[in-house]
């Protein structure tokens, strides 16, 4: 408790007071703290507050009272200051020797270790008063500072197909009509166009993988884009980079995309926002499909997920300057692709036509100022 000073409000009775208004040396007067009479040196220190004969109003008297003249004139009810008291059951030096001495021959010794061998020499405390005692002497070793993880720079594509992002996402149970069925969903997006080709299986297997990766480089090739990477996580449907038994045995998956010339990139392990795009276009997905849709068979899952998959490709994005995927690959396939007259692209009648990516290359002349035609829609 702190003792440089203190303030003691003494309230003296109106009968007290003379008629000139002045305190009396002689009088005694009743503190509320034990002071049974104010001494000359405390009888300096008291101040009277200006009297105010208008208002009526109980006299008050304030002692500033320091600690030393307290103990000085011995006045009883004052803070004393007193040395702290040892704890009776605190270590002893003779323990406390033990311990530095042993932590000194034993630096790197843990601490469970190292109280199970001061315990063979006599001491008796738990491992719980051994590890604050440690810990207030600083016999831990500092902590290693760990190296701060610096994420490379993002590669920005500047091409469709240039890299394809896949993933799996498991459809919610409560989704799904019959218990007993299981239903997935494979995912494939370009990270340039944002352009997302979705399709339903029963089963989460290398051969699913390796049937979705023949599916969606057709699918883009319809759109007028070559695949040229494909980027995956580290799951057993993709690799056997983390099998213990299949380490160097390729899956179906990794043969089928060396077969369609197509490279397979995998992220770093326990990093899946290394493939972010396709991570957040689940997070929609669960908000803007599965959180309102019921599932029968595969069948209908697979009926409702072509109709999700082509209103999000047609839902407008911010990274492609509020365009749609739909859009903005239209726009850059009618600015990549420039033909030489007469001839010129149409818009297509028929929805469900398809142009190929044959069709352009067959077309395709150098950059010629002024003949560039717009593809209105691309199905």
């Amino acid at each position: 408790m702190k003792d440089k000073a203190s303030w003691v409000k003494v309230e003296v009775a109106d009968n007290n007071l003379t008629k000139g208004g002045h305190i009396l040396h002689e009088q005694e007067y009743n503190t509320g703290h034990g002071i049974s009479a104010i001494s000359d040196e405390i009888r300096r220190e008291i101040r009277r507050q200006p009297c105010q004969p208008e208002v009526q109003q109980k006299p008050l008297i304030y002692l500033l009272l320091e600690g030393t003249l307290g103990r000085k004139c011995g006045i009883p009810g004052l803070p004393v200051q007193t040395p702290p008291q040892p704890h009776p059951n605190q270590h002893t030096e003779a323990e406390l020797k033990l311990i530095r001495d042993m932590r000194r021959r034993n630096p790197d010794l843990g601490m469970v270790e190292l109280w199970h061998r001061l315990r063979q020499r006599g001491y008796t405390r738990r491992p719980e008063s051994l590890f604050r005692v440690m810990r207030k002497l600083g016999l831990f070793p500092p902590s290693r500072k760990k190296n701060t993880y610096k994420p490379k720079p993002y590669e920005q594509m500047t091409y469709p197909g240039q890299r394809v992002q896949v993933d799996v996402k498991v459809v919610p149970r409560k989704c799904i009509a019959d218990p007993q069925l299981r239903l997935f969903q494979y995912t494939a997006i370009d990270e340039f166009t944002r352009l997302r080709f979705l399709a339903a299986y029963p089963e989460q297997s290398t051969y699913s993988s390796a049937d979705f990766l023949k599916k969606l480089v057709k699918w883009y090739a319809r759109r007028g884009i070559q695949v040229e990477c494909v980027q995956t996580d580290n799951g057993f449907e993709f690799t056997n980079r983390f099998s213990n038994s299949k380490r160097d045995l390729p899956t179906l998956f990794e043969v089928t995309a060396a077969k369609l010339a197509i490279r397979h990139k995998l992220i770093r392990p326990y990093t899946p926002h290394h493939n972010g795009k396709v991570e957040r276009s689940h997070r929609e997905d669960q908000k803007r499909f599965y959180s309102c849709h019921n599932f029968y068979s595969l069948d209908d899952f697979a009926k409702q997920l072509t109709v999700h998959n082509r209103r999000s490709n047609d839902f407008p994005m911010r990274p492609l300057a509020w365009l749609s995927p739909s859009e903005f690959t239209v726009q850059y396939v009618s600015q990549t692709y420039t033909f030489s007259p007469p001839i010129a692209i149409l818009p297509l009648a028929n929805e469900k036509a398809q142009l190929s990516l044959d069709f352009f290359d067959r077309l395709r002349r150098p950059l010629s100022k002024g003949h560039r035609f717009l593809i209105l829609r691309i199905r």
